[in-house]
């Protein structure tokens, strides 16, 4: 465990902002954890066979091997040198507050509204704010104009409407909708 101590080598202070082989492993142990969670949500799926002889569960417990798998093979990487191939991440050296609110807030406002207002235009609006946190997060101006808004409806529109068709018409799964048409 004395392999996984931060060094005090100057060297080791020369490597920019990657992190020690400690924190590697750390995060690989915590990848391992976030596995060890989604197989236990699998076991809370039925696993009756359906279609083929796969259930509802196969999925979720193919998403949590190859997850676990990789926080192994993660901590495996750390206990053997570290990254080596890591980069420096670069960056800025703080976050961006107001771009990660703008996101957030799309994400958010889909959740609460998408039963009102419809996957269609719940959808729209995610992608609406979404679209303005990452301009503000790369500096573009004029991110607020009519036209930059028009053109971030239309285009979460132009997203959002065809995965809803696809899904309710074509898969027959059903998703909220502003109408009980089936196409709204």
């Amino acid at each position: 465990m004395s392999e996984l101590a931060p060094s005090s080598d100057p060297a080791a202070a020369d490597a920019g902002s990657v992190p020690s082989p400690f924190w590697q492993a750390a995060v690989g142990a915590a990848v391992v954890l976030v596995a060890a969670g989604m197989a236990f949500g699998a076991l809370q799926i039925p696993g009756d066979a359906g279609y083929g002889g796969v259930g509802p569960n196969f999925l979720p417990w193919v998403c949590a091997a190859v997850l676990g798998l990789c926080g192994v093979l993660l901590i495996r990487e750390a206990l053997t040198g570290g990254y080596r191939q890591a980069a420096d991440p670069g960056g800025a050296p703080r976050a961006a507050l107001g771009p990660f609110a703008w996101v957030t807030a799309g994400l958010l406002l889909n959740a609460a509204l998408i039963v009102d207002l419809g996957f269609i235009l719940g959808c729209t609006l995610c992608y609406a704010l979404a679209v303005q946190g990452l301009r503000r997060a790369n500096g573009q101006t004029g991110r607020l104009a009519p036209r930059a808004l028009a053109v971030d409806v239309l285009t979460g529109l132009a997203i959002s409407a065809p995965v809803f068709w696809l899904f309710t018409q074509f898969l027959a799964i059903n998703l909220p909708g502003l109408t009980n048409t089936g196409w709204l």
